[in-house]
């Protein structure tokens, strides 16, 4: 690693010595901030991939409910029941803080499951496929809650990540060395100034 292009003085010794104080507490910070992301994001990894199951086996029995439907009531009466089929979906944006930090991510607001249609015409079927399907539409919405939150903290895991190499890679390998470079310089000065006071000194004293 290069060091530095600036004048070895004390002044400069005093900056880096700072300036290393500085960047090693910070790569201290961020590397424990990092640390602390990366729990929570796998943390929120486990219960996707649980959602994940959920939603296997809501597809997997709502599919099946929706096909023995379409061979029982037909594909016109199921058009004609979806016609009356109407919810009202709220969606808002939440802050979540993990980490001490705040991400935002959707919450759905899913409304009570009502039956739209009347009785004539329908069968248990017809009500359990709704169900089902409706089942499913609650996992979905979890899903997209939950997912929005794991990309938006893997991405600044990913940043914390960069920082932290930038510091321990970089700026404070570059500092350290500057800072050596300095001192070896200071000290050198230090023993041709004695030198040369002794060299003073002595011809004085012959004299």
């Amino acid at each position: 690693m290069a060091k530095l292009n600036i004048a070895p003085t004390k002044s400069n010794l005093l900056a880096m010595k700072e300036q290393l104080a500085v960047s090693t507490n910070g790569y201290e910070l961020l590397e424990e901030k990092r640390e602390i992301l990366v729990r929570e994001l796998m943390h929120l990894v486990e219960k996707v991939k649980l959602l994940e199951k959920q939603m296997d086996k809501a597809v997997n029995q709502a599919y099946p409910a929706f096909k023995r439907m379409l061979m029982v009531d037909g594909a016109d009466q199921i058009q004609r029941l979806s016609h009356g089929i109407h919810y009202d979906f709220h969606m808002n944006e939440k802050k979540v803080t993990i980490g001490g930090m705040g991400f935002s991510s959707i919450d759905v607001e899913l409304p009570q499951q009502e039956l739209f249609y009347s009785f004539n015409g329908t069968d248990a079927n017809t009500d359990d496929t709704v169900s089902k399907f409706f089942d499913l539409l609650s996992i979905l919405t979890q899903m997209a809650s939950i997912r929005t939150i794991v990309w938006r903290l893997a991405d600044e895991v990913k940043k914390t990540q960069r920082r932290v190499n930038a510091l321990d890679k970089m700026i404070i390998p570059q500092t350290t060395e500057t800072k050596a470079y300095i001192e070896s310089v200071l000290e050198e000065r230090e023993r041709e100034n004695v030198f040369v006071l002794k060299a003073l000194k002595k011809k004085n004293g012959s004299k």
